[in-house]
């Protein structure tokens, strides 16, 4: 696949539609089922790896398809229209390989990020703790130094993606719990469940339970516990150097809303679709619904916002790709997608009526969905405070 800088139109639609009759052939026959039985879809995993979508955004020299953020976007609004808990899988997984491509050493990247874009090692991004979530500074788990190349490190990390059945873990971890500003005392440490090599279960390291959730099914989310767990320095602290993790994790979330904005999308799009379609079919009072001005307000209004959310997601894409600051625009099409999603699901319901709260229809679905992107990658609380201050801080008077 062609790198982000030589990718065309055509190369970019050839692998857009390569996703799209996946979508039809696999996923669409079959995600009805393994979301409501909560099961972890190994099938669909393997086609994922076969398509490349856990090298999406890594560069093509490790072995990745290079993927603009534009276009990564699209394909993860694609997926999301079908069965959104896909994205998150290979989603929290860049995330991870974002935060080595972007801050680690040249030995950690030619290392990591061969065995991230091939699928072999899977993972996500560890950050929430049980008393810590927006506040990433108040996080307690930590990692000492032993001697010059070990680290030990004890804690636990709780609604962490992939956390199961994935491999590895960026850890977000205090290297220095006394340090002021206590951002000064974070660091971020590559740490697998597995020896890359055989693949052994390493010690210190286990899982929790698995956390039930209300929609966002099949993906596993759950807890990791550290006990005295020991990795190497020289390819767990990622950049070789202590004290900047924070900044890596908000880097690292920026890739994470502007998936998250899109997956809302998906969300969105799938919601007016059937709704469309829906009431072109349902009739009272001798003629469609789509005919009554009480559903036509609905829909008018549910179109706009929809194509406003993808609109502002592109826009944060295209700015993510140029390199620039972009928590501003990441947030707000965080923000504004996700929000349009929970709207667009909800009306979407009160258009289907009954068969909207049916498990035989997608809406309860798209119902039971829409409300994590409201929470996840930063609450939308945070997002507006982001926005304001970014806001300020460019036009400064």
């Amino acid at each position: 696949m062609p790198d982000t800088h030589t990718m065309t139109e055509s190369d970019e639609r050839q692998m857009l539609d390569a996703v799209d009759k996946w979508l039809k052939a696999k996923v669409a026959p079959v995600a009805m089922k393994l979301e409501h039985d909560d099961v972890w879809p190994a099938d669909l995993v393997d086609d994922m790896t076969e398509l490349g979508l856990f090298g999406a955004l890594i560069d093509p020299e490790y072995g990745g398809l290079g993927l603009s953020a534009s276009t990564y976007a699209k394909l993860v609004t694609r997926i999301s229209e079908e069965w959104m808990s896909l994205t998150g899988i290979f989603n929290s997984h860049l995330m991870m390989a974002t935060v080595v491509q972007k801050f680690g050493t040249q030995r950690q990247k030619e290392y990591w990020l061969p065995r991230f874009a091939s699928g072999d090692l899977r993972g996500g991004l560890g950050l929430t703790e049980p008393d810590a979530g927006t506040d990433l500074q108040a996080i307690r788990t930590t990692a000492s130094r032993k001697g010059n190349d070990t680290y030990v490190v004890n804690g636990a990390k709780t609604w962490i993606s992939n956390a199961i059945q994935g491999h590895v873990c960026a850890l977000l971890v205090k290297t220095d719990p006394q340090a002021e500003p206590r951002h000064r005392g974070m660091s971020m440490l590559i740490t697998p469940k597995i020896d890359p090599e055989t693949r052994a279960p390493l010690p210190g390291v286990k899982n929790g339970k698995k956390l039930e959730k209300l929609g966002y099914k099949g993906i596993d989310s759950g807890e990791f516990i550290f006990e005295n767990y020991e990795c190497s320095a020289e390819l767990s602290l990622v950049g070789g150097e202590e004290g900047k993790g924070f900044l890596m994790a908000t880097g690292g979330l920026e890739i994470g809303r502007i998936n998250v904005a899109a997956r809302s999308v998906g969300i969105a799009k799938r919601a007016l679709a059937e709704s469309v379609k829906y009431a072109q079919m349902r009739k009272t009072m001798g003629k469609p619904i789509c005919e009554h001005q009480a559903i036509q307000l609905k829909l008018g209004e549910m179109a706009a916002k929809t194509r406003a959310a993808e609109l502002l997601v592109a826009d944060a894409a295209r700015a993510y790709d140029t390199g620039q600051r972009i928590d501003m625009e990441a947030g707000m099409a965080k923000y504004f997608a996700s929000e349009t999603a929970l709207e667009v699901a909800t009306e979407a319901m009160r258009i289907h009526g009954g068969y909207g709260y049916s498990k035989e229809y997608p809406i309860e679905r798209l119902y039971r969905d829409a409300p994590l992107m409201c929470i996840g990658e930063g609450t939308n609380e945070m997002q507006r405070i982001i926005i304001a201050k970014q806001l300020v801080a460019r036009n400064k008077i």
